[in-house]
């Protein structure tokens, strides 16, 4: 999972107020070989999304993100989720998620988040809110006494500063929105979506 996520760079981070609307746009992930998403559970149509997603397209990679709760970590896999992204380290839920073969990638941004994800073996975090944390400079300074971590940035990262992340080696990849703004999915600008996702792709390239 951890490799897939490197080769695509980039993961779409995904709120909308129509489970439906995960269909066209799940079309377009996959047409321009982005085939992941991080379907954000702030929206009650979120678990209904993603079981739409897993239903139409099982080939694509599917997160649930901003699980709060253990309820929702379950509710998020039995809807088909690969794997959950909480936004801060909840002990309990890694827990959970360690006992039952979930997936979860949880978020620090401090040497106490760090600390508490290596005593329960995970080596695999976000890095939450990225940039409202110290963005590039934090996470190389992070990694000088913690080398062994693999980190998602999100939050604050766009197409002018995503290569400066992308550039460390210990980043597989970065979460992101600004080119599936909800606004542009609510308005169902398919088009728009597709012409910023081509743009991005030309970017990290």
């Amino acid at each position: 999972m951890i490799e897939l996520l490197r080769s695509k760079k980039i993961i779409p981070v995904i709120a909308l107020d129509n489970a439906q609307d995960i269909l066209p746009l799940g079309k377009i992930l996959i047409e321009n070989d982005l085939a992941v998403a991080e379907i954000t559970l702030r929206s009650p149509q979120a678990l209904d999304a993603i079981k739409l997603l897993r239903q139409t397209y099982p080939q694509i990679l599917i997160g649930a993100g901003t699980v709060l709760t253990i309820e929702q970590a379950i509710a998020s896999k039995q809807a088909g989720a690969d794997f959950i992204v909480t936004p801060g380290f909840n002990p309990k839920i890694v827990q959970y998620c360690l006992d039952n073969q979930i997936n979860v990638i949880p978020g620090v941004n401090s040497t106490m988040a760090i600390e508490a994800a290596l005593d329960m073996d995970i080596h695999t975090v976000k890095f939450f809110p990225a940039e409202a944390s110290g963005g590039v400079k934090m996470i190389k300074a992070l990694l000088g006494p913690y080398p062994m971590l693999q980190i998602m940035p999100t939050g604050g990262i766009n197409e002018t500063n995503i290569n400066d992340y992308l550039a460390i080696k210990n980043v597989i990849a970065c979460g992101g929105s600004w080119f599936v703004e909800k606004t542009l999915i609510n308005n169902k600008q398919w088009q728009e979506i597709e012409r910023h996702i081509q743009h991005l792709k030309h970017v990290l390239n």
